[in-house]
């Protein structure tokens, strides 16, 4: 899985202004990569990508979290099992308004332009883990229903609607984070989904 969103957030970089259509679909031509280069180096771009990037890229999330119409597309993505090869985050950014799809398109490209050409970026797990626990405490305190749904297990539309409610409020309590925890608990989120491990299994 982390190969795949490697591979997507370098072939985000291809995104340009010359490629986006009338209709603002931001899309990604495949045509212009060299796989074997990508596979080469995609692995470390998301430890490499700069921290103003990754919080470029939470902060796109953050507003899309915010939009009931936008929030459902979004948290599909992030959900534990999802893919987020190229084709997912494609498809999800397809779906969404105009001003989010280039909120995506400037934050993905800055993503994978700096994890290319950046050093590796210092990356606890286990402490991204804290990061997303602590903001679970909050979240709790602050929303009814919030671990009910963040522990939610099920795939039923009840069960997946219950993590996004959820999801969008862990979202909002990161927002008052400083960047570096926001960083951390972004990388996480990219990596692995919405696995907040609030039940205390060990980290990965």
């Amino acid at each position: 899985m982390r190969r795949y969103l490697a591979l997507s957030l370098c072939c985000a970089a291809l995104v340009a202004p010359g490629m986006v259509s009338a209709q603002q679909q931001y899309e990604i031509d495949l045509s212009r990569l060299d796989p074997a280069a990508v596979l080469a180096t995609g692995s470390d771009v998301l430890r490499r990508a700069s921290a103003p990037s990754i919080d470029a890229l939470f902060q796109a999330v953050l507003q899309s979290s915010r939009q009931p119409a936008e929030a459902s597309a979004l948290c599909a993505l992030f959900e534990p099992d999802a893919r987020r090869d190229l084709a997912a985050f494609q498809r999800t950014v397809d779906t969404l308004g105009p001003a989010s799809r280039e909120r995506f398109a400037n934050a993905f490209t800055d993503v994978a332009l700096s994890g290319l050409q950046g050093q590796p970026q210092a990356f606890d797990p286990a402490a991204a883990q804290q990061v997303l626990r602590a903001a679970a405490v909050t979240a709790t305190l602050l929303h009814d229903g919030f671990m009910i749904g963040m522990t939610a297990t099920g795939t039923d539309p009840d069960s997946r609607q219950a993590r996004c409610r959820s999801f969008r409020h862990m979202v909002d309590v990161l927002k008052d984070q400083p960047q570096p925890q926001r960083v951390m608990a972004t990388r996480w989120l990219l990596s692995e989904g919405l696995t907040l491990v609030a039940d205390g299994q060990a980290a990965r």
